[in-house]
Protein backbone atom coordinates (compact mmCIF):
# COMPACT_ATOMS: atom_id res chain seq x y z
CA UNK A 1 0.00 0.00 0.00
CA UNK A 2 1.39 3.49 -0.78
CA UNK A 3 1.73 6.25 1.48
CA UNK A 4 -1.08 8.50 -0.13
CA UNK A 5 -3.09 5.30 0.34
CA UNK A 6 -2.18 4.55 3.54
CA UNK A 7 -3.12 8.29 4.34
CA UNK A 8 -6.44 8.06 3.00
CA UNK A 9 -7.93 5.87 5.90
CA UNK A 10 -7.13 8.42 8.29
CA UNK A 11 -7.40 11.77 6.68
CA UNK A 12 -9.34 13.48 3.60
CA UNK A 13 -7.13 13.80 1.06
CA UNK A 14 -7.50 17.14 -1.15
CA UNK A 15 -5.32 18.63 -3.98
CA UNK A 16 -3.87 21.81 -4.05
CA UNK A 17 -3.73 22.75 -7.45
CA UNK A 18 -5.09 25.15 -10.15
CA UNK A 19 -3.80 22.35 -13.08
CA UNK A 20 -7.32 20.39 -13.42
CA UNK A 21 -5.38 17.64 -15.66
CA UNK A 22 -2.70 16.30 -13.33
CA UNK A 23 -6.08 15.62 -11.35
CA UNK A 24 -7.25 12.15 -12.18
CA UNK A 25 -4.64 10.62 -11.13
CA UNK A 26 -4.92 10.96 -7.65
CA UNK A 27 -7.85 11.53 -6.98
CA UNK A 28 -8.53 13.67 -4.28
CA UNK A 29 -12.31 14.09 -2.63
CA UNK A 30 -11.92 17.71 -2.53
CA UNK A 31 -9.73 20.36 -4.33
CA UNK A 32 -8.67 23.84 -3.65
CA UNK A 33 -7.03 26.93 -5.40
CA UNK A 34 -5.68 30.43 -5.01
CA UNK A 35 -4.58 33.26 -7.09
CA UNK A 36 -1.23 32.27 -7.73
CA UNK A 37 -1.71 28.52 -8.28
CA UNK A 38 -4.49 29.55 -11.36
CA UNK A 39 -1.80 32.48 -12.49
CA UNK A 40 0.42 29.18 -12.75
CA UNK A 41 -1.98 27.27 -14.75
CA UNK A 42 -3.26 29.74 -17.35
CA UNK A 43 0.75 30.47 -18.64
CA UNK A 44 0.54 26.83 -19.60
CA UNK A 45 -0.01 26.45 -23.23
CA UNK A 46 -3.03 24.27 -22.56
CA UNK A 47 -4.96 26.26 -20.17
CA UNK A 48 -4.39 29.14 -22.88
CA UNK A 49 -7.81 28.28 -24.98
CA UNK A 50 -9.59 28.20 -22.00
CA UNK A 51 -8.59 31.76 -20.58
CA UNK A 52 -9.08 33.34 -24.36
CA UNK A 53 -12.61 31.82 -24.28
CA UNK A 54 -13.50 33.89 -20.68
CA UNK A 55 -11.96 36.89 -21.86
CA UNK A 56 -13.69 36.55 -25.28
CA UNK A 57 -17.36 35.81 -23.66
CA UNK A 58 -17.11 38.61 -21.05
CA UNK A 59 -14.57 41.40 -22.20
CA UNK A 60 -17.35 43.59 -21.79
CA UNK A 61 -17.79 43.08 -18.09
CA UNK A 62 -15.69 45.10 -15.38
CA UNK A 63 -12.26 43.19 -15.14
CA UNK A 64 -13.20 42.02 -11.55
CA UNK A 65 -16.20 39.90 -12.94
CA UNK A 66 -13.60 38.63 -15.67
CA UNK A 67 -11.45 37.02 -13.06
CA UNK A 68 -14.02 35.87 -10.70
CA UNK A 69 -15.76 34.41 -13.77
CA UNK A 70 -12.38 32.66 -15.04
CA UNK A 71 -11.79 31.00 -11.40
CA UNK A 72 -15.18 29.58 -11.63
CA UNK A 73 -14.76 28.18 -14.80
CA UNK A 74 -11.62 26.55 -13.39
CA UNK A 75 -13.37 25.67 -10.73
CA UNK A 76 -16.21 23.86 -12.69
CA UNK A 77 -13.83 21.81 -14.46
CA UNK A 78 -12.17 20.67 -11.46
CA UNK A 79 -15.73 20.17 -9.67
CA UNK A 80 -16.18 17.87 -13.31
CA UNK A 81 -13.10 15.56 -11.62
CA UNK A 82 -13.47 15.01 -8.52
CA UNK A 83 -16.65 13.89 -5.78
CA UNK A 84 -16.37 16.89 -3.53
CA UNK A 85 -15.91 20.35 -2.91
CA UNK A 86 -13.49 22.98 -4.83
CA UNK A 87 -12.72 25.97 -2.53
CA UNK A 88 -12.70 29.67 -4.49
CA UNK A 89 -10.84 32.35 -3.14
CA UNK A 90 -12.28 36.41 -3.11
CA UNK A 91 -9.47 38.79 -3.87
CA UNK A 92 -7.05 38.99 -1.32
CA UNK A 93 -7.22 43.36 -1.70
CA UNK A 94 -10.57 42.68 0.01
CA UNK A 95 -8.93 41.23 2.76
CA UNK A 96 -9.61 43.90 5.29
CA UNK A 97 -13.40 44.84 3.94
CA UNK A 98 -16.01 42.76 5.78
CA UNK A 99 -18.97 43.61 3.57
CA UNK A 100 -17.00 43.72 -0.19
CA UNK A 101 -15.58 40.00 0.65
CA UNK A 102 -19.43 39.50 1.58
CA UNK A 103 -21.07 40.75 -1.53
CA UNK A 104 -17.87 39.31 -3.88
CA UNK A 105 -18.34 35.48 -2.72
CA UNK A 106 -22.47 35.81 -3.24
CA UNK A 107 -21.20 36.64 -6.68
CA UNK A 108 -18.99 33.47 -6.85
CA UNK A 109 -21.79 31.74 -5.46
CA UNK A 110 -24.26 32.73 -8.18
CA UNK A 111 -21.46 32.38 -11.20
CA UNK A 112 -21.03 28.70 -10.14
CA UNK A 113 -25.18 28.11 -9.77
CA UNK A 114 -25.43 29.39 -12.93
CA UNK A 115 -23.18 26.93 -14.21
CA UNK A 116 -25.45 24.63 -12.20
CA UNK A 117 -22.87 23.71 -9.48
CA UNK A 118 -24.63 23.99 -6.04
CA UNK A 119 -23.41 25.96 -3.28
CA UNK A 120 -22.40 22.83 -1.20
CA UNK A 121 -20.22 21.83 -3.11
CA UNK A 122 -17.83 25.21 -3.04
CA UNK A 123 -15.68 26.53 -0.49
CA UNK A 124 -15.46 30.15 -0.42
CA UNK A 125 -11.53 31.11 0.63
CA UNK A 126 -11.41 34.40 2.52
CA UNK A 127 -8.01 35.22 4.47
CA UNK A 128 -8.35 35.06 8.37
CA UNK A 129 -7.89 38.51 9.47
CA UNK A 130 -10.86 39.78 11.74
CA UNK A 131 -12.32 41.50 8.21
CA UNK A 132 -12.50 38.06 6.76
CA UNK A 133 -13.63 35.93 9.98
CA UNK A 134 -16.73 38.44 10.24
CA UNK A 135 -17.66 38.07 6.25
CA UNK A 136 -17.28 34.29 6.86
CA UNK A 137 -19.53 34.41 9.63
CA UNK A 138 -22.13 36.12 7.66
CA UNK A 139 -21.75 34.13 4.79
CA UNK A 140 -22.63 31.12 6.87
CA UNK A 141 -25.51 32.25 8.51
CA UNK A 142 -26.51 32.56 4.85
CA UNK A 143 -25.45 28.92 4.10
CA UNK A 144 -22.28 30.05 1.59
CA UNK A 145 -19.93 27.45 3.17
CA UNK A 146 -16.29 29.16 3.74
CA UNK A 147 -12.42 27.95 3.77
CA UNK A 148 -10.47 30.57 6.22
CA UNK A 149 -7.27 30.80 4.80
CA UNK A 150 -3.91 32.48 5.62
CA UNK A 151 -4.04 31.19 8.96
CA UNK A 152 -0.78 30.77 11.03
CA UNK A 153 -1.89 30.68 14.82
CA UNK A 154 -3.94 29.96 17.55
CA UNK A 155 -5.93 32.68 17.68
CA UNK A 156 -6.87 33.23 14.32
CA UNK A 157 -8.26 29.25 14.81
CA UNK A 158 -10.20 30.27 17.93
CA UNK A 159 -12.14 33.29 16.45
CA UNK A 160 -12.70 31.01 13.15
CA UNK A 161 -14.00 28.29 15.09
CA UNK A 162 -16.10 31.06 17.57
CA UNK A 163 -17.62 32.21 14.06
CA UNK A 164 -18.20 28.68 13.34
CA UNK A 165 -16.84 28.64 9.70
CA UNK A 166 -17.11 25.49 7.74
CA UNK A 167 -13.07 25.26 7.57
CA UNK A 168 -9.85 26.51 8.13
CA UNK A 169 -6.52 25.83 6.19
CA UNK A 170 -3.58 26.39 8.38
CA UNK A 171 -0.49 26.76 6.60
CA UNK A 172 2.06 24.70 7.67
CA UNK A 173 4.93 25.22 5.21
CA UNK A 174 4.63 29.19 5.36
CA UNK A 175 5.05 28.67 9.75
CA UNK A 176 8.58 26.02 9.04
CA UNK A 177 10.15 28.95 6.06
CA UNK A 178 9.75 31.53 8.88
CA UNK A 179 11.03 29.92 11.75
CA UNK A 180 14.23 28.27 9.20
CA UNK A 181 14.72 31.82 7.77
CA UNK A 182 14.78 33.04 11.37
CA UNK A 183 17.45 30.33 12.90
CA UNK A 184 19.69 30.93 9.58
CA UNK A 185 22.63 28.99 10.07
CA UNK A 186 21.23 27.58 13.63
CA UNK A 187 18.80 26.04 11.90
CA UNK A 188 18.81 21.74 12.90
CA UNK A 189 17.06 20.31 10.01
CA UNK A 190 16.90 16.82 12.22
CA UNK A 191 15.94 18.14 15.29
CA UNK A 192 12.54 20.00 13.28
CA UNK A 193 11.59 17.33 11.55
CA UNK A 194 8.33 15.35 11.55
CA UNK A 195 6.32 16.13 15.03
CA UNK A 196 9.16 18.56 15.70
CA UNK A 197 8.23 20.73 12.99
CA UNK A 198 6.87 24.21 14.04
CA UNK A 199 4.13 24.24 11.46
CA UNK A 200 3.26 20.63 12.52
CA UNK A 201 2.83 21.74 15.94
CA UNK A 202 0.58 24.18 15.36
CA UNK A 203 -1.77 22.20 13.63
CA UNK A 204 -1.60 19.74 16.49
CA UNK A 205 -2.55 22.44 19.04
CA UNK A 206 -6.12 23.91 16.71
CA UNK A 207 -6.71 20.08 15.73
CA UNK A 208 -6.40 19.04 19.93
CA UNK A 209 -8.24 22.47 20.91
CA UNK A 210 -11.43 21.82 18.12
CA UNK A 211 -11.13 18.11 19.49
CA UNK A 212 -11.18 18.59 23.04
CA UNK A 213 -14.29 21.51 22.77
CA UNK A 214 -16.71 19.72 20.53
CA UNK A 215 -15.74 22.70 18.11
CA UNK A 216 -17.55 21.58 14.57
CA UNK A 217 -14.56 23.63 12.06
CA UNK A 218 -13.11 21.60 10.15
CA UNK A 219 -9.20 21.07 10.04
CA UNK A 220 -7.37 21.10 6.76
CA UNK A 221 -3.71 21.58 7.03
CA UNK A 222 -1.96 23.11 4.05
CA UNK A 223 1.34 25.01 2.43
CA UNK A 224 3.25 21.70 2.52
CA UNK A 225 7.32 21.63 1.72
CA UNK A 226 8.07 17.82 2.27
CA UNK A 227 6.25 14.57 2.99
CA UNK A 228 7.25 14.16 6.31
CA UNK A 229 4.83 17.56 7.32
CA UNK A 230 1.86 15.32 6.22
CA UNK A 231 2.72 12.21 7.37
CA UNK A 232 2.78 13.93 10.96
CA UNK A 233 -0.60 15.04 9.75
CA UNK A 234 -1.91 11.74 9.69
CA UNK A 235 -5.77 11.96 11.05
CA UNK A 236 -6.03 15.55 10.67
CA UNK A 237 -9.37 16.21 9.05
CA UNK A 238 -8.05 16.98 5.94
CA UNK A 239 -4.99 18.01 4.30
CA UNK A 240 -4.10 19.79 1.14
CA UNK A 241 -1.33 18.27 -1.10
CA UNK A 242 0.45 19.96 -4.21
CA UNK A 243 0.42 16.82 -7.27
CA UNK A 244 4.42 17.07 -6.76
CA UNK A 245 3.87 15.62 -3.24
CA UNK A 246 0.67 13.69 -3.66
CA UNK A 247 3.12 12.01 -6.74
CA UNK A 248 5.66 11.12 -3.94
CA UNK A 249 3.25 9.87 -1.29
CA UNK A 250 1.96 7.58 -4.18
CA UNK A 251 5.26 6.25 -5.13
CA UNK A 252 6.54 5.28 -1.53
CA UNK A 253 5.35 2.20 0.42
CA UNK A 254 6.43 3.71 4.07
CA UNK A 255 4.00 3.18 6.69
CA UNK A 256 1.78 5.89 8.10
CA UNK A 257 0.65 5.59 11.42
CA UNK A 258 -2.07 7.44 12.83
CA UNK A 259 -0.98 11.14 14.39
CA UNK A 260 -4.22 13.21 15.09
CA UNK A 261 -7.08 11.22 17.52
CA UNK A 262 -10.20 13.20 18.32
CA UNK A 263 -10.38 10.92 21.12
CA UNK A 264 -6.88 11.57 22.85
CA UNK A 265 -7.49 15.26 21.96
CA UNK A 266 -11.02 14.44 24.55
CA UNK A 267 -8.63 13.25 27.16
CA UNK A 268 -6.08 16.50 27.19
CA UNK A 269 -6.06 19.55 30.10
CA UNK A 270 -6.89 22.31 27.82
CA UNK A 271 -8.55 25.61 28.54
CA UNK A 272 -11.28 27.18 26.37
CA UNK A 273 -9.85 30.23 24.86
CA UNK A 274 -12.20 33.50 23.54
CA UNK A 275 -10.84 36.25 21.87
CA UNK A 276 -12.95 39.35 21.02
CA UNK A 277 -12.20 42.46 18.20
CA UNK A 278 -9.54 44.09 20.45
CA UNK A 279 -7.57 40.84 22.27
CA UNK A 280 -7.67 39.18 18.92
CA UNK A 281 -5.61 42.07 17.24
CA UNK A 282 -3.51 42.12 20.06
CA UNK A 283 -3.09 38.69 20.10
CA UNK A 284 -2.14 38.47 16.46
CA UNK A 285 0.26 41.35 16.71
CA UNK A 286 1.92 39.26 19.63
CA UNK A 287 3.16 36.83 17.33
CA UNK A 288 5.34 38.04 15.02
CA UNK A 289 5.67 34.69 13.05
CA UNK A 290 1.67 35.21 12.11
CA UNK A 291 1.50 38.68 11.67
CA UNK A 292 4.41 38.46 9.26
CA UNK A 293 3.24 35.83 7.37
CA UNK A 294 -0.33 36.80 7.37
CA UNK A 295 0.54 40.14 5.56
CA UNK A 296 3.43 38.29 3.39
CA UNK A 297 0.32 36.04 2.19
CA UNK A 298 -1.87 39.07 1.42
CA UNK A 299 0.57 40.84 -0.48
CA UNK A 300 1.58 37.54 -2.90
CA UNK A 301 -1.85 36.67 -3.71
CA UNK A 302 -2.82 40.35 -4.70
CA UNK A 303 0.15 40.60 -6.56
CA UNK A 304 -0.48 37.47 -8.44
CA UNK A 305 -4.50 38.62 -8.79
CA UNK A 306 -2.77 41.58 -10.51
CA UNK A 307 -0.80 39.64 -12.86
CA UNK A 308 -3.28 38.02 -13.87
CA UNK A 309 -5.52 40.38 -14.41
CA UNK A 310 -2.70 42.21 -16.49
CA UNK A 311 -2.47 38.92 -18.25
CA UNK A 312 -6.54 38.87 -19.01
CA UNK A 313 -6.02 42.37 -20.65
CA UNK A 314 -3.52 41.51 -22.52
CA UNK A 315 -4.82 38.25 -24.00
CA UNK A 316 -8.55 40.69 -24.51
CA UNK A 317 -5.81 43.15 -26.81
Amino acid sequence: MSQLEALRQHTTVVADTGDFRQLAQYRPQDATTNPSLILKAVQKPEYAPLLKDTVTRFKAKPVDEQIDRLIVRFGCEILSLIPGRVSTEVDARLSFDTMASFTRAERIIELYQAEGVPADRILIKVAATWEGIRAAEMLEKRGIHTNLTLLFSFVQAVACGEAKVQLISPFVGRIYDWYKKEAGAKWDEAANAGAKDPGVQSVHRIYNYYKHFGVATEVMGASFRNKGQIVALAGCDLLTISPELLGELSASNEPVPRALDPEAAKRLDLVRAHYDEPHFRFALNEDVMATTKLSEGIRTFVADAIKLQTLMQETAA
